[in-house]
């Protein structure tokens, strides 16, 4: 039937920007974790430099305090967009199990007119004429 081809559209359209927002969110977790990584060497080599590992002196490291502000900030927001993750995850199912049944919806609408169309009309019998 010609008027699921736009619902079709619109969901594959959906599963696509599902995808691509995925896709996204697990590029940004990733380059987080990576970061964070880079900030723990950055770190413990300013905490070996100085000698001083405790946050809290008086003399610690202005740099690696610093350095340690921002890897929280980014191991907090991996974590958050790994919540928006699991959410993109569920949409990008819901919107594969629309199109999966519109599709079936399709499939059926033409296997019966295919049906239709080759089965022959049914007789009617006759009325016997009066006169």
């Amino acid at each position: 039937m010609k008027s699921r081809d736009p619902l079709i559209r619109a969901k594959r359209f959906q599963i696509d920007d599902a995808r691509r927002r995925l896709a996204q969110i697990d590029t940004m977790i990733a380059e987080f974790e990576r970061m964070a990584q880079e900030l723990d060497r950055d770190i413990a080599a300013e905490e070996a430099r100085s000698g001083i590992t405790d946050p809290r002196h008086f003399a610690y490291p202005p740099l690696a305090l610093a350095a340690r502000n921002r890897r929280d900030n980014l191991r907090r927001s991996a974590d958050d967009l790994k919540v928006q993750q699991d959410e993109a995850k569920a949409t990008l199912a819901e919107a594969e199990a629309d199109l999966a049944l519109v599709e079936a919806a399709g499939e059926m609408d033409r296997s019966s007119r295919v049906d239709n169309a080759t089965r022959r009309p049914p007789l009617r019998p006759t009325a016997p004429v009066r006169l």
